[in-house]
Parts: C-alpha cells; structure tokens; sequence
C-alpha cells in the first residue's frame, strides 16, 4: 500500500493506492471517517489483480478540511472523484463506498457516467432516510458547532490514544474524533443544506452495471433505499447483508460478492446479470 496526495480546486486530497495493474476501483469511506475503513476490503479486490484506490474527500481524513461549508457537497465531493481519476490518467474505474460513499459515487456516475465502469454502493442514503438522518445528525451538528470548546478537548484526548493493535474499526473511530470539529461541522451544514443524492431522474439514466448492499434495522440506511435503487438502476442487483457491521466484521460472504462483481465488470465477456436480491 502506498500513500499518495493530489491538488484538486486548490485543495491537497490524500489516498492510498493498493496493487496494480490497468483495471482500477475506487473506494470511498463514510461520512466523517477516513478512508483507512475501506482498507481490508482495497487488500482483498488487489490480491486479484486489481488496482485500488481509498480516497479521503475533502473534510475526512488526512485531506485538507477548509472551514468553509461552500466547501462541501455531495456533488462537489463527486467532482473530487472524477479528478482522482483525472490525476491519475485513469480513462475508467469501479466505483464504490459506504454510505455518504455510496452517494458520491452515483454522484460521479451522474456527472461522468463513461468514466465508470461499474457501481458499488453499500448503504445508499436516498429519500427514506431523510428523516432518520435530520434526527441524527442535526444534534451532532450542533453539538460540534456549539459544542465546539469541549469537543476539540475530547479530540485531544482521543489523539493521545495509544493506536498499535487496536482493531481497525476502533481506529478509523478515533481517527474520527480527534479532528478538529470546526471543518466536521462545515461538512454537515454543507450537506444538510444540500442535495443527498441525485434525483431518480438522473439515477434512472444510469446504465452501468451496479451492486446494491443494503441492510435492515437502520433508519440512516434503510432497507427500502436500496430496493428503490436497485430498481432505478438498469443493470443493478441487490444484495442484503445481515448488518451495518457484516462487511467490518465478518466479511467473507460480502467480500465474496463484491470481488466477484468487479470481476464481472471487467470481464471482457460480460453479460449484464438480471436484477434481483440475495438474501443473506
């Protein structure tokens, strides 16, 4: 794994860049976290060949986090995609994430949708969710808005934590809350007074193959946002996995499904797989 930065809009964005080759996937972690969460999963698609790159966007991570909310949207973190690939010279790649992930990246396939070659998208945020995620993230907004002086003592604090031999899952936390919450703040305005996901007409132009993982019992990401994307999608399936931690935890069946429809997106003889749903 190597690390590596680009300058996109005058910002330096930072990503990890796993394997090699000439057929490139793209991974983008949630909101607020860095793109180390993708890491297991990046390790597993490379060991097939496969060129992966985890992308901090603007505001997460080791990426520079303006203070500005102009600064963020999920459009705007589409575009920093887009100019990853740009960067990099990449003509086409697999693009997928979690969560606020998962909604960038149909932001990038909006915008650019012959740069992608196939969508991979874990816990999509579309209509459903938007009561569920006003009531969870309207009080952290404000808690790190107006809370500001003492949650930057617990960001100290939690900076101090010992990391060596801690589960990945606690790291990527603690990476989370030692920023600073002054730019966290900025990136929750600026989405909360944004779009969450393109429109279903724009969603429904969308013709590249896609794999859809959804999951129930929570009302951030539920259930019934996957299954409505997997039917906008034309070359969608749906898979659900047995919870929002399956793929952290447990993750052979998920990362069985994922490789084999990257695979599938790159094979030379693809056939477009019929829409439907596994269940776990």
């Amino acid at each position: 794994m190597r690390r590596r930065s680009f300058t996109y809009q005058g910002h330096r964005l930072v990503f990890d860049e796993y394997g090699g080759g000439e057929r490139p996937v793209v991974l983008l972690p949630g909101l607020l976290l860095s793109r180390r969460m993708q890491g297991p999963l990046a390790s597993a698609i490379a060991s097939r060949g496969y060129r992966v790159l985890c992308l901090d966007l603007l505001g997460h991570g080791d990426s520079d986090r303006p203070s500005e909310m102009s600064a963020y949207s999920m459009a705007i973190f589409g575009g920093q995609v887009i100019g990853l690939l740009d960067h990099l010279a990449i003509d086409q790649a697999v693009i997928g994430g979690t969560s606020l992930g998962a909604n960038t990246s149909l932001e990038a396939a909006v915008a650019a949708p012959a740069r992608v070659k196939g969508l991979l998208v874990e816990m999509p945020v579309l209509d459903n969710a938007l009561l569920g995620c006003a009531l969870a993230f309207t009080p952290l907004m404000a808690y790190l808005t107006f809370g500001a002086p003492v949650a930057r003592l617990i960001a100290a604090g939690a900076g101090l934590v010992p990391r060596p031999g801690r589960p990945l899952l606690a790291d990527v936390l603690l990476d989370c809350v030692s920023q600073d919450p002054g730019p966290s703040a900025s990136v929750l305005q600026g989405l909360f007074f944004g779009r969450v996901a393109p429109p279903g007409e724009e969603r429904r132009r969308l013709d590249m193959p896609a794999l859809v993982i959804g999951h129930d019992r929570d009302p951030i990401h539920p259930f019934s946002d996957s299954d409505q994307l997997v039917h906008e999608l034309s070359g969608a399936r749906l898979v659900e996995a047995s919870s929002i931690l399956e793929l952290r935890m447990t993750p052979e069946r998920l990362t069985s499904e994922i490789t084999s429809f990257v695979d599938e997106c790159w094979s030379q003889t693809r056939t477009r797989r019929r829409r439907g749903r596994q269940v776990a």
